[in-house]
């Protein structure tokens, strides 16, 4: 390392996962809206679906934290974990139900085992997904029939007007400052989702500290790269 340069230490940065630190924009304000409505849901069963890195997880969060469900690993659970879901008296999380579904096509008779559960005891069930309910590859008629009754909100990709929010969001949650012609240089040359921001904001707080320079379109232009280089 050059005198130049300054030790980081990798402490990790946690994710923001509270409702206030969701933007709410086009893509997603009818998936943010049925979140806030808990308890007053109209419906028992509601799947947030739509591409990766959209903001599904976070939003299944909050809805975790305000609703204090159980979040299940529909990969590994079984007929036999049922007896101990039907003990709980709160409502149940599932992520990525389509592809844990299409992966391991038997998961689909646990899965109506456990929507037949909550619904006899009246609780919810909330599932993300990458694609709606009718698409997912499911044999089982009646799972079928099931999910076809759930309420499928979609949750669209990030647009320029959001990416900037959250950029400045997450540069502002390390303190830092950056100039408005630097994070309109970032938007065309970045991959549109949360995860890519948040690593890319990772990136440039990194090369910042370490050269001792200040965040200007020349150091984002080597963050990018470096990205670029890292992906193949």
């Amino acid at each position: 390392m050059s005198g130049a340069q300054q030790l980081v230490f990798d402490l990790g940065q946690r994710p923001a996962l509270g409702r206030g630190d969701f933007l709410v924009a086009p893509s997603n304000e009818v998936a943010v809206a049925l979140i806030d409505r808990w308890p007053d849901w109209q419906v028992p069963v509601a799947v947030l679906w739509g591409p990766a890195a959209a903001g599904k997880s976070h939003l299944a969060e909050v809805w975790h934290r305000a609703s204090d469900a159980q979040a299940l690993d529909l990969a590994g659970l079984t007929e036999a974990d049922l007896a101990g879901v039907a003990a709980e008296s709160v409502p149940v999380l599932l992520e990525d139900a389509d592809r844990v579904l299409a992966a391991t096509p038997a998961l689909a008779q646990v899965l109506f085992h456990l929507h037949n559960l909550l619904r006899e005891s009246g609780r919810a069930l909330l599932m993300t997904a990458r694609l709606p309910p009718k698409a997912w590859r499911v044999d089982l008629a009646d799972l079928r029939s099931r999910l076809a009754a759930a309420l499928a909100v979609e949750i669209g990709p990030p647009d320029d007007s959001l990416i900037y929010g959250v950029l400045v969001k997450l540069f502002a949650d390390r303190q830092l400052h950056v100039e408005p012609e630097v994070l309109n240089y970032l938007l065309p040359r970045m991959e549109r989702s949360f995860d890519a921001a948040r690593a890319l904001v990772d990136r440039v707080d990194r090369m910042a500290l370490e050269s001792r320079r200040d965040i200007k379109i020349g150091l984002v232009r080597e963050a990018l790269k470096e990205i670029d280089r890292t992906q193949f």
